[in-house]
């Protein structure tokens, strides 16, 4: 997929649902929930079970979704999950080394950082977007805005305590999408296997970012 292809999606959907799985039959259901509300950019995260399994059976099943993947701390693992089909990248750091595995393969990749320098390092190494993270922690919505003036050329991914009452606000401030994982998957939801309010949180979430 080219970058012009990933950023013209983030800008349409504008919120990527991340989905980190203790058993494998549980991030099918978790992602089947999200779709069905109408989320079509789903990450599941490397440290999931049986992560690169997942990834394949969801691109089969689910067409009109953009399957990737995060939580990639090296070339190997960001490999393997090429190689399972994974169709975007996060890492939570900056390394030049990934990136540039990615950008040979033609793969967004989205690496984490933080601080304006970091930003700017990724970008420089030709990631196509950034994530930064953790956003609440270093003031959110604020800190997304600031950055617009001298890196507002840079496509900003805030993730880390993103939720349904802020997600409008960092977009907003100049964000090109967001990463909800948790606050998409209200614990006590997943255990009573309620899919269908999971369903409904992103639903309320796409209609929010429209």
């Amino acid at each position: 997929m080219s970058t012009q292809d990933w950023l013209s999606q983030l800008q349409k959907q504008r919120a990527i649902a991340v989905i980190r799985a203790p058993k494998l039959e549980l991030g099918w259901e978790m992602a089947l929930a999200v779709a069905a509300g109408g989320m079509q950019l789903i990450e599941i995260t490397w440290n999931s079970d049986r992560a690169g399994e997942l990834i394949a059976q969801l691109r089969h099943h689910l067409p009109e979704c953009t399957i990737g993947t995060g939580t990639l701390f090296n070339v190997q693992q960001l490999e393997d999950a090429i190689a399972s089909g994974a169709e975007f990248l996060f890492t939570p750091h900056v390394d030049a080394a990934m990136i540039q595995a990615a950008v040979v393969k033609n793969i967004p990749i989205v690496p984490g950082a933080l601080t304006p320098t970091e930003i700017v390092s990724a970008w420089s190494y030709g990631a196509s977007c950034v994530k930064v993270f953790p956003v609440q922690a270093v003031g959110g919505a604020n800190y997304i805005k600031s950055l617009q003036g001298p890196l507002g050329h840079i496509p900003l991914i805030p993730t880390g305590g993103v939720n349904l009452e802020n997600a409008k606000a960092l977009i907003q401030a100049g964000a090109i999408a967001v990463g909800l994982s948790g606050e998409l998957f209200p614990q006590q939801l997943v255990r009573e296997k309620n899919w269908q309010a999971i369903a409904g949180l992103a639903k309320d979430l796409i209609h929010q970012l429209a």
